[in-house]
């Protein structure tokens, strides 16, 4: 019997210095307050998409986010500027080879005593890299412009959210002052 409890006894001590010695500790505190309306537009996300797609950098404009603007037509503009630099290198290599196949022998990778400076095969495959080089830039523009429209309608999207103060999760600290130990907790204030 004397047994039995001591083995109780035990069981319950453990249990309590699991229960009360916890490295983290959290609190959930909630306050009353009135309700407070939004107005939730289920088309303005649509709107703003739209806008985007017919200017780009409108829909954010519309979503209040007037910093984005200038990274997007940045973004959209450094690929078209790739787009037209590869294009036109690509086009002097192009009439050079084509020159060189109607039999002239002045175009401009030609050095001073007339030897060629690129061969017929070098030109070719400065051809087959600069097209590359121009669709990739193409591929690359048309994803930032569909990057600018799907930016616009994921942000209007959250601004229908409730981005209140009253929601807010916190750090705190709790000393424990018989044991002089601190304990560490997050605390999570939800106010309505």
């Amino acid at each position: 019997m004397i047994h039995n409890y001591y083995l109780f006894l035990i069981f319950i001590t453990y249990s309590w210095s699991n229960f009360a010695q916890t490295p983290i500790e959290t609190k959930i505190i909630i306050e009353q307050k009135q309700p407070v309306s939004y107005k939730i537009d289920p088309l303005s996300p649509a709107r703003a998409a739209f806008y985007s797609a017919v200017i780009p950098g409108l829909g954010q404009a519309r979503n209040k986010k007037y910093w984005k603007i200038p990274i997007v037509y940045g973004a959209i503009g450094t690929g078209i500027y790739f787009y037209l630099d590869n294009n036109k290198v690509f086009k002097r290599y192009r009439n050079a080879y084509k020159r060189r196949l109607a039999g002239f022998t002045d175009d401009e990778f030609y050095g001073l005593n007339s030897t060629p400076i690129l061969s017929n095969e070098a030109l070719i495959r400065a051809q087959e890299t600069l097209r590359r080089n121009k669709e990739l830039s193409l591929l690359i523009t048309i994803g930032l412009y569909a990057l600018n429209i799907i930016d616009a309608n994921v942000d209007a999207h959250l601004l229908q959210y409730n981005m209140d103060t009253n929601l807010a999760v916190k750090p705190y600290l709790d000393f424990d002052t018989p044991d002089n130990s601190v304990q560490l907790g997050l605390s999570l204030n939800i106010k309505f």
